[in-house]
């Protein structure tokens, strides 16, 4: 009798450890009993019915889903190839499991197709310049379509953009002219500039001939200071004016 009783116990301590199980804080545990879905369960401490339940594992942390390079033709008959990152999280474990077989495989497909969707149907301008609009379009798709599998996407980024080898030496030189064009603009405005400022110093120098003679003695110092050979004195434009005016006066007495 004891040895029966002793057996007894020993089988239901395995019995009460197998169904045992104990979930992290970012786990839930499925259940099914006899193929009926039960509540959920988790964290913590939980027993499954041996031989009656069976459970399955789910986890509720943020995933990051790597969406290999996709052949895309844009709206503009550019073909391009596109990778991106997705993050989705799992909001509703019941859902996850029943209404869908593998909602990993099933979220990086459908992510796949919508890239190659949206894409389609963009310039190649709007896919190199618009990348947040385009990443925010197709969150919204592929949440909408995986919303009734209990998943909730909550980010997408496009990774890299591969342009064929004659479309980035075309854009190369789009760039090349436009930076040229930046330089010429700037190069004339400050010629523009300079000519107003020159204006101006000659209409200020024209009303006050002290100011002239001013220049011209920092002129000769500027020279003097760079050590030349040769020094040019320039020489004020009132004393030409009143050497001519004498040669005038004296050949008409003369004549």
């Amino acid at each position: 009798m004891a040895l029966g009783a002793g057996i007894v116990v020993f089988v239901l301590v395995v019995f009460v450890l197998s169904g045992l199980k104990v979930l992290n804080e970012y786990e839930r545990a499925v259940v099914f009993r006899l193929g009926r879905l039960a509540p959920h369960r988790g964290p913590g401490v939980t027993f499954v019915i041996p031989f009656l339940e069976r459970m399955v594992r789910v986890d509720l942390r943020t995933v990051t889903l790597d969406i290999p390079p996709q052949d895309v033709i844009t709206r503009d008959n550019v073909s391009v190839k596109v990778s991106a990152v997705l993050y989705f999280r799992v909001v509703d474990p019941s859902r996850a499991v029943t209404e869908v077989a593998d909602y990993l495989f099933a979220t990086l497909q459908l992510a796949q197709t919508t890239l190659r969707s949206v894409g389609g149907q963009t310039d190649l301008d709007d896919l190199l310049g618009q990348r947040e609009k385009l990443n925010a379009r197709i969150q919204e798709i592929v949440d909408a379509q995986t919303e009734p599998w209990g998943i909730k996407v909550t980010l997408v980024e496009l990774r890299n953009i591969d342009l064929p080898q004659d479309m980035q030496r075309a854009i190369a030189a789009q760039a090349e002219a436009e930076r040229d064009r930046r330089a010429k603009v700037i190069a004339a405005e400050g010629e523009y500039q300079a000519s107003q400022r020159l204006a101006e110093a000659a209409e200020i120098m024209g009303k006050n001939p002290i100011a002239i003679q001013l220049r011209y003695l920092q002129t000769l110092v500027t020279i003097a200071a760079e050590q030349n050979s040769t020094i040019v004195f320039p020489l004020p434009i009132e004393l030409l004016e009143t050497i001519i005016s004498r040669r005038s006066g004296d050949t008409q007495k003369g004549s």
